[in-house]
């Protein structure tokens, strides 16, 4: 289907669940994003899940968010449960009018929900030569380590920058070995996820996805990965006000309220602290890419560089849309 098309037919969809013309636009073009840039767990898969949520009236259509100013840098918003595509946008866009003012900007948000890529909101403060850190806890999967229950969640971690040249730099990675849409795609095919990943709630390794949904994800770097859970947890849940130590409801699975999910948003000017930053990066980035290489890698990437030539590639192209999302699209535009 053609970027244009499903875009008009995803607005519909949105407004047809009470939201207003921009704030549906603003979750298609997110949604939409993630399909292009192959991130398929946090594309159209979730799609069915939100209007779910809306119709349950844990995710608020016409919600009344409140920024509340703290300092000329400093924002907290409240998102009054709407859906996180619509706080994040919201967030990002005061994080870099707090920066361009002061040369930083520090924006918590709580009370809202799954915002998606957490990247595809960095490239705005990008956009503006600007530097961003954004954190967003999640539903629990990780157990902390040493324990055999789950608490933590995925936890994204993202860090944004000018690279000197058109593709940005971009590293937006979960704190566990595989996200978990990618599992939640896995089940729904039944297909197999790598080794390694997962385990079931027996505590034994599986491969097999949904058995894996009922048990626990494994953080990257043992030890470590649980920590770095433990630091989002505490800046995006602890800080912000939101919920925290495993009290995210997951979206699928648990309507007993609203997410309560935080987020925290960090942006900052590149010249603080040297006029020539973008010389510098690009000379950064020059340095590395001319390194050695091992056998079957033929070019050193810099993250966000995978990304931005998915988009390139299928931006060209239809967007592919499998029979079981299709017809999930046809129920909800009628519903």
């Amino acid at each position: 289907m053609k970027k244009q098309n499903l875009e008009k037919i995803l607005i519909k969809i949105f407004m047809n669940h009470k939201l207003n013309k921009d704030h549906a636009r603003i979750c298609s073009q997110a949604l939409i994003n993630a399909e292009l840039v192959g991130a398929y767990g946090h594309g159209l898969s979730r799609l069915k899940m939100y209007c779910n949520r809306i119709k349950k009236k844990l995710i608020n259509p016409k919600p009344k968010i409140k920024v509340k100013k703290i300092s000329n840098s400093i924002s907290l918003i409240d998102a009054n449960n709407s859906i996180g595509f619509v706080s994040a946008d919201i967030g990002i866009k005061k994080a870099i009018s707090n920066a361009k003012k002061t040369g930083i900007g520090m924006v918590g948000i709580k009370n809202s929900g799954h915002y998606g890529l957490s990247g595809y909101y960095a490239e705005q403060a990008i956009k503006q030569n600007l530097i961003t850190m954004i954190y967003t806890n999640a539903p629990p999967a990780i157990a902390p380590h040493g324990s055999m229950k789950s608490l933590f969640g995925t936890n994204p971690i993202c860090f944004g920058c000018p690279s000197g040249s058109k593709i940005p730099f971009i590293l937006d990675t979960s704190i566990s070995m595989i996200n978990r849409g990618k599992i939640r795609v896995a089940a729904a095919n039944n297909e197999k996820i790598p080794e390694g990943v997962a385990l079931d709630r027996y505590g034994k390794p599986t491969t097999n996805a949904k058995q894996a949904l009922q048990g626990v994800q494994l953080p990257i770097a043992g030890f470590r990965g649980s920590g770095l859970a433990w630091m989002v947890d505490i800046l995006s849940g602890v800080l912000t006000g939101s919920n925290h130590a495993g009290k995210v409801k997951d979206p699928f699975d648990d309507f007993s309220g609203p997410q309560n999910i935080g987020h925290l948003i960090i942006t900052f000017k590149s010249n603080l602290f040297v006029k020539n930053f973008n010389n510098r990066i690009k000379n950064n980035i020059q340095i590395i890419k001319k390194l050695p290489k091992i056998k079957g890698i033929k070019k050193i990437l810099y993250p966000g560089e995978n990304k931005f030539y998915r988009f390139k590639k299928n931006i060209k192209n239809e967007i592919k849309i499998n029979d079981s999302i299709e017809k999930d699209i046809k129920k909800l535009l009628v519903n």
